[in-house]
Order: C-alpha cells, then structure tokens, then sequence
C-alpha cells in the first residue's frame, strides 16, 4: 500500500496544510480517506480530479468532509458529461448532511447521481483490494476509525477519537497506525473527544505497531511538543505528518 498524506491539520486548515485527507493505493486502486476543509485542490497534486475509485469519510464534522461539496460540482457539471457514481462510505446520514451543506442541489437527491453512499456500521467488509474492519471510536457524533488490510501489510487510521478500546482492536500489529493528537498533554483533558501526542504513543505501544504518524495536529497545538511526547511512551518510529509525505506499507 502507499500512504500519501494530502492533508492533516486539525479542526480548519493552517498556512502550510489542508484539513484531514489521505490517499491510499494499491494494485492500481485510490481510496481516499477523509476530504476536509482544502483538500480537493491538494488532491490533485497527487492525481487526476477524476481518478478516486471510492472514498471513506470517517465522520460528518468539516474538517473531515465538506469539499466533497466542492467534489460533487466538479462530478455533476463535467463538461465532458456527468460522472458515474463513485462509492462513498460515511456514517448514517451522509448524503443528506452533504446536501444540506451545499445547500442549492438541482434536486434532494442529486448528490446521489454521482456518489453511491454506503452506510458505515461496524464490522469487516471490502473495498477494492482492501480488506476493511471498521469500528465506532469515541467522539461527539458517529465516527469510525479504519483499519485496511491488503498483501500481509496493515495501515490503520484513528480518524477523530478520545482513548477507547476499539481503537486499540483496530490498531493491533499495524505497520503503520496514523493516529491523530489534537490536544496537548496536561493542557487539554477532555474525555471522548481527541487524543493528545501522549495517548497516541500510549495506544500505539500497547498495540505494538510498527510504525506511528501523528495527524489531526491544529494550528494552534504545537505539533513538535505532541512529537516528543508520544515518543516518550512508545520507542518506535514516530513522526509528525506533513502535507505530501509518502509511506509505504
């Protein structure tokens, strides 16, 4: 698999960064997890607009799925001719947060003449060459962590949690767990909401991963102070993602 980050700022873009967005590829398949605030222009400085094969949205706040408004015009006006529905899979409620948030559709149902929604629930399923398991995180609304399996190699990504035991389910043995670390540690503790660069490394030790990559970090957290502690807990390699790194799994 080839993790590319397209974005990862948390809460609202920053200067150098897009909100949540990750491209995952593998025998020729783009799946792209989570479409925040400036992420559909960052995209395509890593593909073509038209070259998603399917796209999961962990959960239906901005930062993690309001250009796929944006992604719906580019998709339903093509000059060249409508595009046919490309799957998509959010919580309950997906198509119609979409709608209600672009707010001028040609009709109730228009957003599904180019996506075709696929309510998320936990439990294991495919898309494309993944192998998925998803399971319902801690958060203030509906949200799903993912973990993809796909030849021997395992990524798994946090989407927006506090501390909870089906994140670590998820994350057991993953080459690569991109987990997010919104708060600061003895700053920010608030239960069921966002991890802080410490409960990261704390999840990604007891899980015994192979690698962690910080994400969801907002302009306001210092990223280099989250960095350190997550690297105080857990001894493997630890970095923060940027807008355009590249990982392998």
């Amino acid at each position: 698999m080839k993790l590319t980050v397209v974005g990862c700022s948390g809460s609202f873009p920053s200067a150098e960064s897009a909100c949540s967005s990750y491209l995952v590829e593998a025998d020729g398949f783009r799946l792209l997890l989570d479409m925040g605030n400036g992420a559909l222009g960052e995209l395509q400085r890593h593909i073509g607009l038209y070259d998603l094969d399917a796209v999961f949205l962990s959960h239906l706040h901005a930062d993690h799925c309001i250009d796929m408004c944006g992604y719906f015009v580019a998709r339903y006006y093509r000059q060249e001719g409508r595009c046919g529905p490309l799957p998509v899979y959010g919580p309950e409620g997906t198509e119609q947060r979409l709608t209600t948030a672009y707010a001028d559709t040609p009709s109730p149902t228009s957003m599904s003449e180019v996506f075709d929604f696929h309510t998320l629930k936990s439990g294991s399923f495919d898309i494309g060459p993944f192998s998925i398991r998803t399971e319902r995180v801690a958060h203030p609304v509906e949200a799903y962590a993912i973990r993809l399996e796909h030849a021997g190699k395992t990524l798994t990504y946090s989407g927006d949690t506090g501390v909870c035991e089906p994140l670590h389910e998820l994350a057991v043995g993953a080459d690569l767990f991109l987990c997010e670390a919104s708060f600061t540690y003895g700053k920010e503790d608030i239960p069921d909401l966002h991890l802080n660069g410490r409960e990261a490394g704390a999840h990604a030790r007891r899980a015994n991963v192979g690698r962690l990559v910080l994400t969801h970090v907002p302009p306001w957290t210092d990223g280099s102070q989250n960095l350190a502690d997550a690297r105080a807990v857990y001894d493997g390699p630890t970095e923060l993602a940027a807008p355009g790194a590249v990982y392998h799994v």
